[in-house]
């Protein structure tokens, strides 16, 4: 119990998964908002191995462990990550605002908008860093084996080993988050673009279209499996209605922000498609001049008619516009950033959520595949995004209209019983303070559904300091000093053995034993409880076996008999110290006893002889002020003894 053993016992302990119990009467603090699990006296709790938060012991590097899919790591972290991947799915659409059209007098051409383009670039470098980092969480996630045979209280065998754990993830969701966490649009827009000879405005517009949609596609996919993640560990997504209704209300302006810009950037191409078609058709005009990085023919741009017969600001123009008419004649390509997002974001809310009706559409093919698009995707969205908020915020006051039927009903039945008025106004006075009391919450049927040990201290914590003001009941309440003792139990381990004696008693009590002990855990456990019945039926079973055998396994096991047995070494060992002190203080004393008869004159014998005399009885005086161990009573001896059968 004693030296290097108890520290490598402590040592191994701590790598296990642990549940500490304390002496009922050692009186520990329990926290309210740990999660306990607790036994009452009617049952024998069999610890078993449950949620731990990283499951490689030792002193391994932070990442060489593997984690616990369940843990409240990978719960913040899913939870850090869905709020980034809402992020990403708005950054990402930005991208088809960094083309813009100066307008000039009379020369107009397409040009980049390289600031925007720089701050969209640093803020996507930064949610592609967390698209990695939570690719190299999930290489060290462990996982459930959805084919083991074995099962624990629904769950299966959880797989920790990194080869089995990576091949998993390659087979599963590697390449969808590879997909994801790809910086495409970076690559595409500071080095794809530019390298590309003799390229138009248009094409680098719709190479921009194709990859940022193809890559937005796998990031708005990852959100229903985080989400489906945090549902399956928690229940719900959002702790409130409130925050409900603007998780679904965010998915349905991110769907406005991206058809809104979307429909920016198509504007854009609607205008370059114009100036082409034109250019072909007059003498002297090149491509290459609507560039703003090139610098046009000087003659040219004197007498060209391009940007005349293009302009979409005149009443009647020349070129059908259709859907980008709006965009086009209020120059929103030529404006500042904010401008131009807030007037495309208004146009893709509008559309949305009235599905496309108040849209002009041209014949053009790809302009009316987009306002199907729009108008399906509106009805979708606002059927499903916008019937769940309405639906968290009606949650809010159905309470509330509840207690309000609840209130006209009892009005209406007082009237019809003729109560008095005083009567009436006592009901009125009750119904009023219970609901600012409880909101109309049934506290009984939510104490109910509560295990037992969660019962008895959420009412020890509401009417505790009201029974201790009763001088009768507090002298109840203040013990007795005893010797505070705590054992940690790893898997496998069990308590409430008082049971198991009363149990394994030939004639037993009809009353249960009292619990010594108060069972506390330390990380979340899953356990298995006997009732008492079925404990009692058990042993009756085996009471032919009954022998010194099975007391002495129960006295090796129980966690009572060990406290008290190494109580008593302990107070033994020190008796045994204190005799040992005794003894050598003796044996000192005689030597210098003996040294002073033996002394010639020379030297004054007495100061040695007092200071042998002080340090023997400030020795002696020691070990009897030494502080004894409190008592703790012996447990009662097990009677195993078998019944006569007839």
């Amino acid at each position: 119990m004693f030296g290097p053993k108890k520290v490598d016992d402590e040592m191994a302990l701590k790598r296990q998964k642990t549940v500490r119990f304390y002496d009922d009467k050692a009186k520990p603090t329990i926290p309210t908002h740990q999660k306990q699990a607790g036994f009452a006296a009617s049952k024998l709790g069999v610890a078993s191995s449950g949620k731990n938060k990283i499951f490689v012991p030792g002193d391994e590097l932070w990442y060489n462990k593997i984690l616990d899919p369940s843990s409240d790591f990978i719960l913040t972290w899913n939870r850090v990550f869905l709020f980034s991947c809402f992020v990403a799915l708005f950054i990402d659409p930005l991208y088809f605002y960094v083309p813009k059209i100066v307008y000039g007098n009379p020369n107009s051409c397409i040009g980049t908008d390289r600031h925007l383009a720089i701050t969209v670039t640093f803020f996507r470098s930064i949610s592609d860093l967390l698209y990695f980092i939570h690719i190299m969480i999930k290489f060290r996630t462990a996982y459930i084996n959805p084919s083991s045979t074995l099962r624990v209280f629904g769950r299966g065998d959880l797989i920790t080993d990194p080869k089995e754990i990576a091949w998993q993830y390659f087979r599963s969701d590697f390449v969808v988050d590879a997909v994801a966490a790809l910086p495409l649009p970076q690559i595409l827009v500071w080095f794809v673009i530019p390298a590309i000879k003799y390229s138009t405005a248009e094409h680098n517009n719709n190479i921009l279209v194709l990859i940022v949609l193809a890559q937005y596609f796998p990031r708005l996919y990852l959100i229903f499996p985080l989400t489906y993640e945090i549902v399956k560990t928690t229940g719900v997504v959002a702790k409130t209605a409130w925050q409900g209704a603007a998780y679904n209300m965010l998915l349905y302006m991110i769907a406005s922000h991206v058809l809104g810009a979307l429909w920016y950037l198509l504007s854009v191409d609607r205008q370059t498609a114009c100036w082409k078609s034109n250019c072909k058709n007059e003498t002297g005009c090149n491509i290459k001049f609507l560039d703003c990085d090139v610098i046009p023919n000087q003659t040219w741009a004197s007498i060209t008619a391009v940007f005349n017969n293009c302009d979409a600001t005149v009443d009647s123009p020349i070129f059908d516009y259709g859907m980008f008419q709006p965009a086009l004649s209020n120059q929103a390509p030529g404006q500042g950033f904010l401008m131009k997002y807030f007037y495309s974001l208004w146009w893709g809310l509008q559309n949305l959520s009235c599905y496309g009706q108040t849209i002009t559409v041209s014949t053009y093919i790809g302009e009316t595949l987009y306002c199907i698009f729009l108008a399906v995707l509106g009805l979708v969205l606002f059927a499903h995004l916008i019937g769940n908020v309405q639906t968290y915020l009606q949650s809010i006051t159905v309470r509330v209209e509840e207690w309000r039927l609840k209130q006209r009903d009892t009005e209406e039945w007082m009237r019809h019983r003729q109560l008095p008025n005083e009567l009436q106004e006592r009901v009125r006075r009750f119904i009023q303070y219970k609901w600012l009391a409880t909101r109309g919450v049934n506290e009984e049927s939510i104490l109910q559904a509560l295990p037992a040990d969660l019962r008895r201290d959420i009412k020890r914590h509401l009417c505790l300091g009201l029974v201790r003001r009763v001088n009768t009941f507090a002298s109840f309440y203040k013990g007795q000093p005893s010797f505070f003792n705590s054992t940690t139990l790893k898997s496998g381990d069990f308590c409430g053995e008082e049971l198991l004696g009363w149990a394994l008693v030939p004639k037993p009590t009809v009353n249960l034993p009292s619990s010594t002990r108060t069972v506390k855990a330390l990380i979340e456990v899953e356990a298995f409880a006997l009732q008492a019945e079925d404990l009692k039926f058990v042993a009756s079973q085996f009471r032919r076996l009954h022998s010194k055998r099975l007391q002495h396994t129960f006295r090796y096991y129980s966690h009572h008999w060990r406290t008290w047995a190494s109580c008593f070494i302990q107070a033994a060992w020190r008796r045994y110290k204190r005799r040992k002190m005794a003894w050598d203080l003796s044996m000192r004393e005689s030597f210098y006893s003996m040294r002073s008869d033996d002394s010639s004159g020379e030297d004054d014998p007495r100061p040695k002889q007092n200071l042998a005399l002080k340090i023997m009885s400030g020795s002696r005086k020691g070990p009897q002020n030494m502080k004894e161990l409190p008592k703790i009573r012996k447990p009662d001896e097990p009677d195993f003894s078998a019944e006569t059968y007839e």
